[in-house]
């Protein structure tokens, strides 16, 4: 069974931060075709959940307390490799990281900026939509709420 991952940026190994820019870019900006500014020195305040297999990274969140991103705890930069989507990975690492959330933030307020075309997978998390969309680095977004 896996099992989560979660420290603070001074905890990761450069190695564990290779493999989270190495995954996050291999997700955000080739998959989707997407240059963007991926360090945006928020990872300093973030703790960074993710799931390893043969000492691979294959799933990776940054969370976030409440005001260091939004009002609300936040959940941000979901990835999980390609290779590993058809396991339900996805499920398992957004229940990790709201579990995570509730324990080291002591809250269930959680807000996330998210791709438009995943609605119905945050939906199945509990999170609505609020506001209206708009784009970030050209793809559709919306805020949503649990």
């Amino acid at each position: 069974m896996l099992k989560p991952i979660i420290k603070s940026f001074d905890e990761l190994t450069t190695s564990e931060l290779y493999k989270i820019i190495q995954i996050r870019t291999e997700i955000f900006v080739v998959e989707q075709d997407c240059v963007y500014q991926d360090l945006d020195f928020k990872d300093q305040k973030a703790l960074h959940l993710f799931f390893t297999k043969n000492e691979e990274i294959i799933a990776y969140t940054r969370l976030f307390k409440p005001g260091d991103y939004f009002t609300e705890a936040s959940i941000g930069r979901v990835v999980v490799r390609e290779s590993a989507r058809k396991d339900g990975l996805g499920h398992i690492l957004m229940k990790a990281s709201i579990s995570a959330i509730e324990a080291h933030f002591n809250t269930k307020n959680i807000k996330i900026g998210a791709q438009t075309y995943l609605e119905k997978f945050y939906e199945s998390h509990g999170f609505k939509q609020v506001g209206e969309g708009y784009l970030e680095d050209g793809i559709p977004h919306i805020h949503m709420v649990k």
